[in-house]
């Protein structure tokens, strides 16, 4: 896992796209059981180098009922986003991510996890790449039935302030859907 995640480290595959430069942030460890796939780190955690470093990451953290301390545990979590470096910035918030990170990392990363029990699929590319024809029509719908995908992915909406409007029109989310994830992560992590 060390020598794969080196090699990620130094990737270029996509550097002439990348407007500040590649700097992949993915964290996974042989002995993680669970999976975040977001979308690719927004310019804050571009900076810090610590995946979910953010808002978005108080409020997954948040939905997921877990210390700083145990997210950043890469034996509880592996972060692995859809693309692993800063896309740059679109006409309301960042650009999608890059297209290559994913068939050319993902399964690498996902060979050498054999405990992995859950794949957190954040936001509507991780959930479109992974669930394939299995996914909704939209978001909305994918997330209302995330009972379908269980017990190996659990798909949730993007935790990003700018996602608020989302939340505010389905607050069955929060109401119903999180105390359902917490208790699945709790579960996985044994913190019950």
């Amino acid at each position: 896992m060390k020598q794969l995640l080196e090699h990620i480290s130094q990737c270029t595959i996509c550097k002439a796209h990348l407007p500040l430069g590649p700097k992949p942030v993915v964290t996974a460890n042989s002995k993680s059981k669970i999976v975040i796939i977001g979308q690719a780190p927004g310019i804050k955690v571009h900076q810090s180098g610590i995946p979910w470093d953010d808002q978005s990451g108080k409020r997954l953290r948040e939905w997921l009922n877990v210390t700083n301390e145990q997210f950043y545990d890469t034996r509880n979590f592996a972060i692995i986003p859809m693309g692993f470096c800063y896309p740059g910035k679109g006409k309301s918030g960042d650009l999608p991510p890059r297209p290559e990170c994913a068939p050319q990392w993902h399964q690498q990363l996902f060979d050498k996890m054999p405990n992995v029990e859950l794949i957190l699929l954040v936001g509507a590319y991780a959930q479109n790449y992974y669930l394939k024809d299995k996914a909704k029509r939209t978001l909305t719908e994918t997330v209302g039935d995330y009972q379908s995908y269980l017990p190996r992915y659990f798909p949730i909406p993007h935790p990003s302030p700018t996602n608020r409007f989302w939340r505010s029109k389905n607050p069955w989310f929060e109401e119903l859907v999180v105390p359902e994830l917490r208790k699945k992560i709790a579960k996985v992590l044994k913190l019950e």
